[in-house]
């Protein structure tokens, strides 16, 4: 490990545990190599007991707990339901909670446990996988491990990528997503057997990632991640998600496309996401406490939607999505670019059709595989 992830993880965490169950494990052995003098006995460890207080929250980031996972690692991504599309997305969850910061993260409203979480019996991950990819159920699946923990956050410690690249690489009907707001790249950049999978990265404007994405890579330095692996050769992608409304908006979002465009070729990044600030409404309570009214979510107006979350209003969301669009098709028309758990009313508004009728996205929607 470099020296820059070991500083930037010794000024991260406060106190490592590792289950009984764990402890010869290859990850609990690198964590026991890297920091020993974080290491702490497992008999201490603090049992779960309700949503957390947001200083409890705040603790849970600085605090790991290694212990085998005993439920399923692989299930369909949660944004397939009846109020919005789905883009035929699955998650691989190797861990919970993330160590950094931002201020909209939906897991302040989820979690109920007072540790970062990594699951240390990942072979049964890949027995999953390939018990999947043999059933064949048809078309690619996307697999992502980027929902309950930043792919890439603590990946020079786990090594879990390179591990899932190497073993996705033998099915054809495998495709997998690293999913990221870091900078943490170097350990990937010459993997082999890099397969179908694609680096991605949750962008926004220098500007929020300032004020609402804590901890976080800088906008210039996640760009610059994703130009080494696509040197590399890699296919990455961006999410621009949340989309927040402030009062530059337009000129951000805009500066931030014009980034994007300048620096890739649509052919590098087989899909650009778009998604609006969303939350449940009882994280907005957490949301205040742990950050002040500077804060552009906990200024913003927001409705209760279909799907029992607070969203911008639905012209304001189209207004915004479409904006950004536009911007993205004046550098070229052949970026491809969905919307990410959004109505098919939004849909229509946005792109007078549905996902499944918008030229370049058919391949997306269309359903193909299942679990």
């Amino acid at each position: 490990m470099n020296k820059r992830y070991l500083e930037h993880y010794r000024e991260s965490f406060s106190e490592i545990y590792i289950h009984p169950e764990s402890e010869g494990s290859a990850v609990a052995l690198r964590f026991k190599k890297f920091f020993p003098e974080k290491i702490k006995p497992f008999e201490d460890v603090a049992r779960a007991k309700g949503l957390m207080t947001s200083d409890e929250f705040d603790q849970s980031k600085k605090r790991i707990l290694v212990q085998p996972h005993k439920g399923q690692f692989f299930k369909q991504c949660p944004g397939g339901n009846q109020n919005s599309a789905c883009c035929n997305y699955f998650v691989l969850n190797l861990g919970s909670q993330c160590h950094f910061n931002c201020s909209y993260c939906y897991l302040q409203s989820f979690l109920n446990t007072p540790y970062l979480v990594v699951y240390s019996n990942v072979e049964k991950a890949l027995d999953e996988l390939t018990e999947i990819a043999e059933r064949g159920t048809g078309g690619k699946m996307r697999v992502g491990t980027g929902e309950v923990i930043d792919s890439l956050g603590l990946d020079p410690i786990t090594l879990f990528s390179e591990l899932i690249m190497e073993h996705i690489h033998k099915f054809e009907n495998l495709g997998l997503e690293l999913k990221t707001k870091s900078d943490f790249v170097d350990h990937l950049l010459d993997v082999k057997n890099k397969g179908e999978t694609t680096i991605s990265w949750s962008i926004n404007p220098e500007h929020i990632v300032k004020t609402e994405e804590h901890g976080t890579a800088s906008n210039a330095k996640r760009l610059e991640a994703a130009y080494a692996c696509v040197t590399s050769g890699y296919k990455i992608g961006f999410h621009i998600d949340p989309v927040i409304w402030h009062p530059d908006w337009k000129e951000n979002y805009s500066e931030l496309v014009d980034q994007i465009a300048e620096i890739f070729d649509p052919k590098d990044v087989p899909y650009v996401s778009l998604g609006a600030l969303r939350f449940q409404p009882e994280q907005r309570h957490i949301m205040k406490e742990r950050f002040d009214r500077a804060s552009y979510v906990n200024s913003g107006e927001l409705f209760k939607s279909k799907d029992g979350k607070l969203r911008y209003d639905a012209d304001l969301r189209s207004e915004m999505f479409k904006f950004i669009i536009d911007r993205f098709k004046k550098h070229s028309r052949a970026w491809r670019i969905f919307l990410c758990m959004e109505s098919p009313e939004t849909w229509l508004s946005t792109y007078g059709d549905f996902p499944k009728k918008v030229d370049g996205l058919e391949d997306l929607f269309s359903p193909r595989a299942s679990v």
